[in-house]
């Protein structure tokens, strides 16, 4: 047919395929702006505009499209190259985190008109944001600035804006698969419908003759590795049972994988999955962890426990934890009241809008064996270092490239180090150096010969510490020596990903009649799926800061891990924490009402004070109160609870209010590292290499205000390049809350080593003392004699023209700093002496040398951060409707670095904490199949579902963190459920035990407890 169309302007006029959605026809050719998060119409986030009208691609059809004018994000801009209003406003207000979904809801509010602007729960309806919680959206949508702007060393304190936000809102910011890859070939995964079966043949024949086939792999080639390995990233693997194999002849769960097609395109991949036949022995499953640790259950692993790290594979124990300070069965017996329960919470998915997704290809000798634009990202998330050109003319053009590093694109062609054909593998993954080394070991390969890079990840909530899909397609790759791609869809997320592990916890506590806690028990039961990845750290975390924040004599604490045939869990957002203070703040509450007492009272009488020891029965002596604030986030929301109601409840409806505190660790235990090198460009301006990950977590942005401090310099001359195994160094990955206290620690250590061998240079270059120069933006300038800086031994090598090692200063002011006040903007006063950083650049260069430091932070000593939710509610005993009526959220965060970055943290895991609550659950059928494998079956928040959310933070300095700053990106989302499930209690009169409080669940519990009348809160719960 004669098809054209004009998008962005420009003439297309290839024919679209029989049955493409205007989507792929768009991403094909390069317009990367629009993104695949659901291909059901759910999430908006492929929304563009055909003839000014903004429609979901995904659902489109590229056909209907023919005549007509089509806008993507890249091209909202006026035809100046300036940005659209709506484009300014979502970087004024920072109205994103990830950015995935940004596109989608900028071409969707650029369209609105005032009507629509008048009601945005409707307009917004068909966008889904997973990171912001909507605030920000809203704010970007109304007009509303946040962002601050530089200022030379007074960087940290600063909402400064995210460094890739212009990229984000242009839609040129470049995701997983966001690359044009020569001689791509498509990977599709055929997986199991049983719970657990023996493979007992795989016929591929028919598979092999689908036109455009290149491979099939099963489990009975040769080249697939057969040992086992786990697919959690964690610093040390033994931390992990090694019960997965790369393809197996024994499955465990529906979903699992059975085989993997390669093709030319995706359908050929897809009609050779169905072409595939298997026979399959069916064995018998067990899709409960109670029923998993009766004697006579189906055992899932069959494997012996010494070799494998599975602790009891006959019982179906992966992990187990146990501990005791104390005598308990005293404390009980000295207490005057008692208090038991039992609480269930279930299975979430992490729902980030991008999946789970990598591409692979080969580096061969002499530059690589195939060219990929943008492909391997060197992820300068600032813009290109040494103020490289950016070059490129076209939608998915690779920009220029700066010392070998691209801005946004990266080193493609010619990457290749040592002259060795080499494994590269983009991934949408948390911890890209963790993957290599998986990668490595799996297949034999020394490190050299793998690299790893992460671009920008579209969400990751823990879900993306897994490696998931890198494994599969590097056996692809080494066997076939072509590029191949592996993207999930939004059902193999649900089927084929991981999950939060549901928790059955168990909590008794008993306490005299003042208040004082006497003893605390807590029994947790833990569901980690087919497999154990994570099955240790979340069960011991779920042990332990949930008890270690109250002061209590006598606590005991035993968890299970337990194997079931069920999609597998993993790391997820509070890494267990959530589930177990969902049971200890829940019974806390029910104690405070048997005792007469005001459940905060009841809290602040027993929390851990500052300067007391972490008593954990499970551990954690390295775990420390770095800074307390605690006592001043539980006043913020006694202030919050005086004030009168203001909000209008309608008539009937119940009314109450509630609160919750959780602690958590600022990092993992037992280490996670970070090395960090920061180096003087030519221009004066400075190269920042961090290998932790930007998926929305703001790290980049947190790092680069910490070097600008230390290096008195503006935040934008900080260009930041992270997430390349070849590129930048080592860093055990972004999760845990790692990327400000343990990657940001390192970032201040290289940083400080930085500035005071730039000061001696400068010194030498000027003829003074060391003492007598400051860090002024571009320049070292000497000022008047001063006295010696207080410094401390903190770890930071420095290299610069040869010179020897010198020490990084850990407290105290950087060398940077604003100068004082001189003369002419950029002149020094009348007596001052300034020389420009480029020319010590060139003056060091010049001897052979450069300007360059490196820090490194293990990750111990730890300390805590603290977190208070407090909600009021409205229950409507008709519909069982809850409707938050006030959400206030108070944390201390140590030195907030960013505050509007760290508000946006709190409140997207406040709304991520509230969908989990509310009603998000993963179900399974009753032969274990998930039954919610959409966005439309699997409800998310959308924008109209919650109000804003009130977040105060209390001012401390923590002394571990650097400045003083803690973690905030897991911590807020642990109290939300109990701190929910309390105002409900207090509305209702009923103690809901299970999550999530949906409608039915709740309207069934209040027409049972009430019977004619509904109740109205007496002092004894009703099980809900």
């Amino acid at each position: 047919m004669n098809y054209r169309i004009d998008v962005n302007g420009r003439r297309c006029t290839a024919e679209p395929r029989p049955g493409q959605c205007l989507r792929t026809y768009l991403r094909e050719r390069g317009w990367f702006g629009v993104k695949k998060g659901c291909d059901a119409g759910d999430c908006g986030a492929c929304t563009v505009h055909v003839d000014g009208e903004p429609v979901h691609s995904c659902l489109y059809p590229a056909v209907r499209a023919r005549g007509r004018s089509v806008t993507t994000v890249e091209g909202l801009a006026g035809a100046d190259g300036g940005l659209h209003p709506v484009q300014q406003r979502f970087l004024d207000a920072q109205g994103f985190q990830c950015g995935f979904c940004t596109a989608g809801f900028l071409m969707t509010a650029a369209a609105l008109d005032e009507d629509q602007l008048a009601d945005l729960p409707r307009a917004l309806k068909g966008n889904l944001c997973r990171c912001t919680g909507y605030r920000a959206v809203e704010d970007a949508v109304r007009g509303v600035r946040h962002t601050g702007t530089p200022a030379e060393g007074a960087a940290v304190g600063r909402s400064l804006p995210a460094p890739a936000g212009p990229r984000v809102v242009t839609g040129t910011a470049r995701y997983t698969f966001d690359v044009d890859v020569p001689g791509l070939l498509h990977m599709k995964l055929l997986r199991s419908p049983h719970a657990h079966a023996r493979i007992t043949g795989i016929d591929t024949s028919a598979a092999l003759r689908v036109p455009g086939v290149v491979a099939v792999f099963t489990h009975r080639d040769r080249d697939v590795p057969g040992k086992p390995y786990s697919t959690a990233c964690h610093e040390h693997p033994e931390e992990d049972p090694d019960d997965t194999r790369l393809l197996d002849d024994v499955v465990r769960h529906v979903g699992q994988r059975v085989a993997a097609v390669v093709a030319e395109s995706e359908g050929a991949a897809e009609e050779g999955c169905r072409r595939i036949e298997v026979g399959y022995e069916v064995l018998p499953c067990v899709l409960d962890p109670e029923e998993a640790l009766r004697p006579g259950a189906p055992v899932v692993h069959v494997k012996d426990a010494a070799r494998s790290g599975i602790a009891r594979p006959e019982r179906n124990i992966a992990a187990e934890v146990h501990g005791e300070c104390g005598d308990v069965a005293a404390g009980f017996a000295e207490a005057d009241v008692v208090y038991e329960e039992t609480f269930r919470t279930q299975r979430v998915q992490h729902a980030a809008l991008e999946t789970h997704g990598a591409v692979g290809w080969l580096e061969g000798t002499g530059g690589g064996e195939v060219g990929v634009a943008g492909a391997a990202d060197a992820a300068d998330e600032t813009g290109v270092a040494g103020g490289a050109d950016r070059t490129g003319d076209g939608p998915g053009s690779t920009p220029g490239t700066a010392g070998g590093a691209a801005a946004d694109g990266g080193v493609g062609v010619g990457a290749n180090r040592g002259g060795t054909e080499r494994l590269t593998v983009r991934s949408s993954t948390q911890a890209p150096f963790l993957t290599r080394r998986a990668l490595c070991t799996l297949f034999g390969l020394p490190p050299e010969r793998v690299r790893v890079v992460a671009g920008r990840v579209g969400g990751g909530f823990g879900g993306k510490q897994e490696m998931l899909v890198e494994d599969i397609v590097a056996l692809a790759v080494l066997r076939l020596r072509r590029p191949v791609k592996l993207e999930y869809t939004r059902a193999e997320e649900f089927h084929g990903a991981t999950t939060r592990h549901p928790f059955t916890v168990t909590v008794k506590a008993g306490a005299r009649r003042d208040g004082t806690l006497t003893a605390l028990r807590l029994h947790a039961v833990s569901d980690t799926g087919a497999y154990g990845n994570h099955a240790a750290g979340v069960l011991h975390h779920a042990c332990g800061e949930s008890l270690s924040v109250y002061r209590c004599p006598n606590k005991k604490a035993d968890g299970y891990a337990v194997y079931t045939h069920t999609v597998p869990s993993g790391a997820f957002r509070g890494y267990g924490l959530g589930q177990a203070v969902f049971a200890v703040e829940s019974v806390l509450d029910e104690l405070a009402v048997r005792l007469g007492t005001d459940p905060l009272a009841l809290r602040e009488s027993n929390i851990v004070r500052a300067g007391e020891a972490l008593d954990a029965a499970t551990g954690g002596e390295d775990l420390h109160i770095g800074s307390y604030g605690l006592d001043r986030c539980l006043d913020l929301v006694r202030a919050a609870q005086a004030e009168p109601p203001a909000e209008d409840v309608p008539e009937g409806w119940l009314t109450g209010a509630g609160a919750a505190l959780s602690m958590m660790a600022t990092s993992p235990p037992g280490g996670h590292l970070a090395d960090v090198r920061v180096s003087l460009l030519p221009d004066g301006s400075f190269d920042l290499a961090v290998g932790t990950a930007e998926f929305g977590n703001g790290t980049t942005t947190v790092h680069q205000q910490i070097a600008a401090g230390e290096l008195g310099t503006t935040a934008e001359r900080i260009h930041v390049r992270r997430s390349d195994t070849d590129l930048v160094p080592h860093d055990t990955g972004a999760f845990g809350a790692t990327g400000t206290v343990v990657a940001g620690k390192a970032t201040l250590r290289a940083s400080r080593a930085l500035a005071r061998t730039l000061l001696e240079h400068a010194a030498a270059y000027l003829g003074v003392e060391a003492d007598a120069c400051r860090l002024v933006d571009t320049a070292v300038e000497a000022v008047a004699p001063a006295g010696t800086a207080e410094t401390d031994p903190a770890a930071g090598t420095v290299g610069a023209a040869g010179a020897d090692a010198v020490e990084g200063r850990e407290r105290g002011g950087g060398r940077g700093g604003r100068a004082e006040a001189g003369g002419a903007e950029g002149e020094p006063e009348p007596g001052r002496r300034r020389v420009p950083l480029a020319e010590l650049y060139a003056q060091a260069r010049s001897e052979g040398g450069q300007l360059v430091a490196e820090g490194h932070f293990g990750g111990t000593p730890r300390s805590v951060a603290f977190d208070v939710q407090w909600f009021r509610v409205a229950v409507d005993p008709g519909t069982g409707e809850i409707r938050i009526l006030r959400s206030v959220h108070a944390a201390d965060a140590g030195t907030v670095v960013n505050p509007l970055q760290c508000r946006g943290q709190v409140e997207g895991g406040v709304a991520q904490a509230l969908g989990a609550a509310l009603f998000e659950q993963v179900r399974l059928d009753e032969a274990g199949r998930v039954s919610t494998d959409s966005f439309r079956r699997y409800r998310l928040p959308a924008y109209g579902d919650f109000p804003r959310t009130e977040v105060h933070f209390v001012r401390t300095a923590d002394a571990i963190g650097p400045l003083g700053a803690k973690s905030m990106s897991e911590s807020p989302f642990n109290p939300v459920a109990p701190a929910l499930a309390n105002a409900v209690r207090e509305a209702t009169g009923i103690r809901f035990t299970r999550l999530p409080l949906t409608r039915d669940r709740v309207w069934l519990a209040l027409r049972d407890a009430a019977g004619d009348a509904p109740p109205s809160a007496p002092d004894a719960p009703r099980p809900g």
